[in-house]
């Protein structure tokens, strides 16, 4: 199987699998049958795509209850270093962050299912990153951690001065101070 289970229970590396020769490569970066054959059931309804410079972080971001949302996420080109953090409460692993190096030429994607933060840090000159949502956007349900939360600790691989975050990321709460309506469904 394509999926690699974490130490996060529900959250899985999916590893396609990869045709290459002489001309190039190809594979299938989301399969409904492939997917569903790894007990993952996820109806997908919008895709977002972000190009990025070297030392941006974005996040991290999340969407209440009911308009969570499950991300499948993959690095178009570039190097983005991927984090999820557990934000269910009543998780084993609550509080807990994971990262994962994404890049065009690894074709890794993180499954990142709803009750989890998200963000990312760009570690080449640019990147381009597309991600696959189960929910539509909505405002109203906005969430955030700020991503420098020190209970987090969390390294993004940028220097803190090359580090470019936009306003309203510098102004999320901690995690200990964040809206949060997800409850661990083990």
């Amino acid at each position: 199987m394509p999926f690699i289970p974490t130490d996060i229970p529900g959250l899985l590396i999916y590893e396609p699998v990869v045709h290459a020769d002489e001309r190039g490569y190809f594979l299938e970066s989301y399969n409904a049958n492939t997917f569903s054959a790894g007990g993952v059931e996820i109806k997908f309804v919008q895709d977002n795509q972000a190009k990025s410079s070297y030392g941006v972080i974005r996040g991290l971001h999340y969407q209440l209850n009911p308009f969570a949302q499950t991300k499948l996420i993959r690095a178009l080109s570039g190097t983005i270093l991927d984090v999820a953090v557990d934000i269910r409460k009543g998780s084993p692993t609550y509080g807990k962050s994971f990262t994962i190096e994404l890049s065009a030429e690894n074709r890794k994607q993180l499954l990142v299912p709803q009750g989890f933060a998200h963000g990312y840090s760009v570690l080449t000159e640019t990147a381009e990153v597309l991600y696959k949502c189960d929910q539509f956007y909505n405002k109203q349900a906005e969430g955030g951690i700020v991503y420098n939360d020190p209970v987090l600790a969390i390294d993004w691989k940028v220097p803190a001065d090359k580090a470019v975050v936009a306003d309203r990321d510098l102004q999320h709460p901690s995690i200990t101070d964040c809206k949060n309506n997800f409850v661990f469904e083990g």
